[in-house]
């Protein structure tokens, strides 16, 4: 299942929500090269959050080769600013417009519930702690994590929370069948959520690959992170906007 969009009214311009979107792909471009070598090898050796040499568990000298041009040669210490960055970094043009998409469809009725300067605290926190999930599923990793799918992970979390009944809707892919449904939101994140679920035990321990416990991860952290940063009066706001236009319909 794919969504497509949500019939979720916002009381305000989602600013953040598509500032984020702005500067990743900004990045996707001009710092790893719209996915060519060697930026993107170089960009996420650079950029990517590797568990073993944040924890220094790796030693000064020691290296993996991410391409036949690009080596990640390690000094032996922890950058944490990697934390952030990796948060902007993607491997691959399905990756990036994937992720950017979930952004666009659940990120601005998130942003609504919050105000534009919360939901960046929000989204980098939610980020922080799917990083934090993963890595210690794999404390050792020397391969670099890349992604927003953390971070979006804990905006579809704080989605379901406050808004588990709004439509969304899906394309559904059957072998060659096509159709498109609509679905309330906690059927839709659920059914994802419980996917990241079953793609992550398989993987514990292991390196490379979707990292389906910072999936895990982020979406948790949405949904109690959420309960902080809401603010209750745009929360009431939208829940009378919602009530309204299904009045009328």
């Amino acid at each position: 299942m794919f969504p497509l969009r949500d019939d979720n009214p916002t009381i305000s311009k989602s600013i953040t929500t598509f500032l984020i979107i702005a500067v990743t792909a900004g990045v996707w471009i001009f710092v790893q090269g719209l996915g060519f070598e060697p930026s993107l090898s170089s960009s996420v050796c650079r950029f990517g959050l590797i568990p073993g040499e944040l924890l220094g568990r790796l030693p000064a000298g020691f290296s993996i080769r991410l391409s036949r041009e690009t080596s990640c040669a390690f000094d032996g210490q922890p950058h944490w600013v990697t934390l952030i960055s990796s948060m902007f970094m993607h491997g691959g043009w399905f990756h990036i417009i994937g992720n950017l998409w979930f952004l666009a469809v659940f990120g601005d009725n998130v942003e609504d519930a919050m105000g534009k300067f919360r939901f960046i605290v929000f989204y980098l926190l939610c980020g922080v702690a799917a990083a934090g999930l993963q890595i210690i599923t794999d404390p050792s990793s020397a391969v670099p994590m890349v992604g927003a799918s953390g971070a979006i992970s804990g905006v579809m979390g704080a989605y379901v929370v406050l808004y588990p009944r709004s439509p969304v809707h899906m394309l559904i892919f059957l072998g060659f069948f096509i159709d498109r449904i609509i679905v309330p939101a906690y059927f839709m994140l659920g059914y994802w959520f419980v996917i990241q679920i079953l793609g992550a035990l398989p993987s514990l321990g292991q390196s490379g690959g979707v990292a389906f416990f910072a999936h895990v991860g982020g979406f948790i952290a949405g949904m109690i992170l959420i309960f902080i940063f809401k603010d209750r009066q745009r929360v009431e706001m939208h829940r009378q906007l919602l009530e309204d236009r299904w009045r009328y319909r």
